[in-house]
């Protein structure tokens, strides 16, 4: 698999390197800001799903109950052992926001957990010329290969596998993480996350635990 499509080291603009997406040359290494925005954007869509007590048809993704690790700490977890790439974590949320359109379903703490390991996993798969297998990344996630074989597959044919993301939607979709960050507006949908319906034609403790998915 080759690299990204598009690379970010071509993109010449500041907020690249605010969201940490592409390195500043001056050895500075840490938690790229994005992590950190996207977890909130998350997290606020999750509370307030919640409170809408909206209510889904039940998918493979959705738990009997939520995990305990907070979606923040497991977008570090994920970004800690998995080694993929910043920009992963922007196309898996692209990805996620596909996903949840064409299921018309609502991002909750029943389902985010899985809905991340399984988009960052194909994004990594997708996007970075390195990545590691299923089985390593379901003991990041904590669950078993079987299962994230299973989501993966599901995730996979509910995009009929298109998984190209355009250089605009990329450009567009930081933009719009940057511009939620700094003006910390709630958003009005589960994630809106690029504010636009693209055309698709176009290594250490490596143990957590979800909950067992719902029956289905």
């Amino acid at each position: 698999m080759g690299s990204l499509a598009f690379d970010t080291e071509s993109l010449d603009s500041d907020m690249y390197l605010t969201l940490g997406l592409k390195e500043s040359g001056k050895g500075v290494f840490g938690t790229p800001q994005i992590l950190s925005i996207l977890s909130s954007l998350l997290e606020k869509s999750i509370q307030k799903n919640e409170i809408m007590q909206v209510k889904d048809t039940v998918t493979v993704f959705h738990g009997l109950r939520a995990p305990t690790i907070s979606v923040q700490k497991y977008i570090d977890r994920i970004f800690k052992y998995a080694g993929c790439s910043p920009s992963c974590f922007v196309i898996a949320y692209i990805y996620v926001d596909r996903f949840l359109q064409k299921k018309d379903i609502h991002l909750t703490s029943l389902n985010v957990h899985r809905l991340l390991i399984t988009s960052v996993m194909v994004a990594a798969k997708f996007t970075d010329d390195a990545f590691f297998n299923n089985a390593y990344y379901a003991r990041v996630g904590g669950i078993s290969t079987a299962e994230l074989n299973r989501l993966e597959m599901k995730f996979l044919f509910s995009l009929d596998f298109r998984l190209q993301v355009s250089v605009k939607t990329f450009e567009i979709c930081c933009t719009q993480l940057q511009k939620e960050a700094t003006e910390g507006r709630q958003i009005e949908r589960p994630i809106k996350a690029c504010g636009m319906k693209e055309s698709w034609s176009n290594k250490g403790d490596t143990t957590t635990a979800c909950a067992p998915t719902s029956a289905r």
